[in-house]
C-alpha cells in the first residue's frame, strides 16, 4: 500500500502518536506500507511542475514498491492535494490502459472545485496574479505564507485564542502535537503552485475534460474504473464535502462515498479506540448526482470510519503473504524512518 500525502505540509500528521496514527493502524492490519516523504523545495526547484510530482512522486513510488516487493499492483491512498495528485495519476494511467493501482482511497479530495468554500478568498484572480509575481521572483512560495492562509481560515482557534491566552492572560501554551505539525510548514515550487491554482481552482480540470493534459495525454477522470473509497468530513473548511462528493458521479468505476464528522484533520485522524465522532453511509444511493440528496437518506454510524474503510480495503486487496522487513532484498536502506526530508524546516 502506498500513501501519497500532501506536500503543502508534512506527512506525519497521519503518524503523530502511536495511539492516533493511521500509519500504525494500517500496518497493524497487515499491510506492507510505503509513504512518500516530499522534499521541502528551495529556489532550485522553481520550475518543478505539477506533472513532475506525478511522475517523480506517485509513478516512481509505484515502481519502487514493485521493485521492493515484487508486486505489480498496489492500493494507493491520497490525502488532500495528495488525493488530487492520485486522481490525476489514476486518469493518466487509465488513458494508457494501465491498471497497476487496484484500489484508490481519497481523503478530503476535491473533485469539483466550483465551490471551494472559504478558500475562494485566496484564489480570486487578483490574489493569484499577486502570488504568481511573488513566487516567480523568489522561486518558491514560503511555507509561512501558506500556513498563515490556513490559520486565517480558522482564526478563532489558531490565532486569537493564543493572543488571549498567551499574550493577554500570560498562560503558557499547552503542548499539542497537532499544533506543532501545523507550525512545521513547507515551501512550494513556484511553477507548481501557479499550475495547481490555474488548472484546478480556475479551470476545474476534473470536471472539464481536455482542460489538463500531461505528456500530450488528456486527463479525463471519467475513464477511471479503479474501485475508489472517498472520505470527506462534514465540517471541512479546506475541502468542502460537497466538492469531494462529485467523484461519485465522475468516476466510471465502483465508488464508495463516506462522510465523517468533524473537520479536515480531526475527522481524518480519528482512531477507533477513541470512539469519537461518527460517519454517514448511504448504501442505497447509486451515484446520486446531488450531495444533499445523498445525505438526506444516509445512515449515521457512531465511531471511526477507519473500521469501515478497513473492511473495504481488505475486500479490494490480494491474499496475505509472509511479512516483509526493510532490507530483505538488495535495495539499500538509506535512513531509518521517517527519513531526512521530513526533518527539513522552512525559514
Amino acid at each position: 500500500m502506498l500513501f501519497v500525502p500532501p506536500w503543502i505540509n508534512k506527512f506525519y500528521v497521519l503518524d503523530l502518536r502511536p495511539e492516533n496514527s493511521l500509519i500504525k493502524w494500517v500496518v497493524d492490519q497487515g499491510y506492507t506500507l510505503f509513504v512518500i516523504s516530499w522534499v521541502n523545495p528551495d529556489e532550485s526547484a522553481a520550475e518543478t511542475k505539477f506533472s513532475d510530482y506525478m511522475h517523480k512522486g506517485v509513478l516512481t513510488a509505484l515502481d519502487k514498491v514493485e521493485e521492493v516487493t515484487g508486486e505489480e499492483h498496489a492500493n494507493v491512498l491520497g490525502f488532500c492535494i495528495g488525493g488530487i495528485l492520485v486522481t490525476t495519476a489514476l486518469a493518466y494511467l487509465a488513458g494508457q490502459g494501465n491498471k497497476r493501482i487496484i484500489s484508490a482511497t481519497l481523503l478530503a479530495t476535491m473533485i469539483d472545485l466550483t465551490n471551494v468554500g472559504e478558500m475562494s478568498v485566496f484564489v480570486e484572480p487578483e490574489q493569484v496574479k499577486a502570488l504568481q509575481s511573488r513566487v516567480t521572483e523568489k522561486g518558491y512560495l514560503e511555507g509561512s505564507e501558506m500556513a498563515g492562509m490556513f490559520n486565517m481560515m480558522r482564526e478563532n482557534d489558531l490565532i486569537w485564542s493564543f493572543v488571549v491566552n498567551n499574550y493577554l492572560l500570560g498562560k503558557d501554551p499547552v503542548p499539542f502535537d497537532l499544533l506543532y505539525w501545523n507550525s512545521d510548514s513547507t515551501r512550494l515550487p513556484a511553477r507548481m503552485i501557479v499550475e495547481y491554482l490555474t488548472d484546478f481552482y480556475r479551470d476545474n480540470a476534473f470536471m472539464n475534460p481536455g482542460t489538463l493534459t500531461i505528456d500530450e495525454q488528456e486527463i479525463d477522470v471519467g475513464l477511471v474504473t479503479t474501485p475508489t473509497y472517498m472520505l470527506a468530513t462534514k465540517d471541512d473548511h479546506i475541502a468542502p464535502w460537497t466538492s469531494c462528493y462529485r467523484g461519485v458521479t465522475r468516476f466510471a468505476g465502483p465508488t464508495k462515498f463516506v462522510l465523517g464528522a468533524s473537520g479536515h484533520i480531526a475527522g481524518i485522524v480519528n482512531p477507533p479506540a477513541k470512539n469519537k465522532y461518527c460517519f454517514w453511509l448511504n448504501d442505497s444511493a447509486d451515484k446520486v448526482e446531488d450531495a444533499d440528496e445523498w445525505f438526506s437518506s444516509a445512515e449515521r454510524h457512531d465511531g471511526s470510519w477507519w473500521v469501515d474503510w478497513g473492511g473495504w480495503l481488505a475486500s479490494n486487496s490480494g491474499e496475505m503473504v509472509d511479512a516483509r522487513e526493510p532490507g530483505d532484498n538488495e535495495i539499500a536502506v538509506l535512513y531509518d524512518a521517517p527519513g531526512e526530508y521530513v526533518r527539513v524546516r522552512s525559514g
